[in-house]
């Protein structure tokens, strides 16, 4: 059998750089927020948890955690860093697009860690968020950046800290 690299592979990596490229700049920080999380709700909830369009191009969750001050479920899709081989622990990453302040679903994970359900594939899991510090976010920031190299760009304009979390099933 053949393993070398098909024709599409290096047109599909220009496409991702370009989308990095894209992601990268402030204009997309200012437009984006706006339109991609709408798009991936209406998908996910006409496809019945199947699809999240933001997926084609980084892994994708929709969690569900209570508001910190109103205890409402409120859901968010959101790109995520599965960790591991078995499909039990997401990193999820507090960017806001580079916007500079912190995503509201962060404040809502602080505040019920372990109130948090995602929605991973189609299927519903319980999971406990925690905040990641210390040597652990340094290391996990790393592979962060490597997964998706817009982060670093994210960061360079904010004065904020980008939040990481863990989620994992209860």
């Amino acid at each position: 059998m053949d393993h070398s690299p098909s024709r599409n592979s290096a047109p599909a990596a220009r496409g991702v750089r370009l989308v990095q490229k894209v992601s990268s700049t402030r204009a997309f920080g200012r437009i984006a927020p706006h339109v991609v999380p709408a798009l991936d709700r209406a998908v996910h909830r006409l496809t019945r948890g199947k699809v999240l369009l933001s997926a084609r191009m980084l892994p994708g969750l929709v969690l569900t955690v209570p508001g910190a001050r109103t205890g409402r479920p409120r859901t968010t899709p959101l790109a995520c860093m599965p960790e591991g081989e078995v499909e039990g622990s997401w990193i999820l990453v507090g960017s806001n697009f580079g916007r500079p302040g912190h995503p509201a679903w962060t404040a809502n994970l602080l505040a019920r860690p372990d109130e948090a359900v995602v929605n991973w594939r189609g299927r519903d899991i319980p999971v406990r968020a925690s905040l990641l510090e210390g040597e652990d976010r340094d290391r996990v920031w790393a592979a962060a950046l490597a997964f998706w190299p817009p982060y670093a760009a994210y960061q360079r304009r904010l004065e904020r800290q980008i939040r990481l979390f863990r989620l994992e099933r209860r």
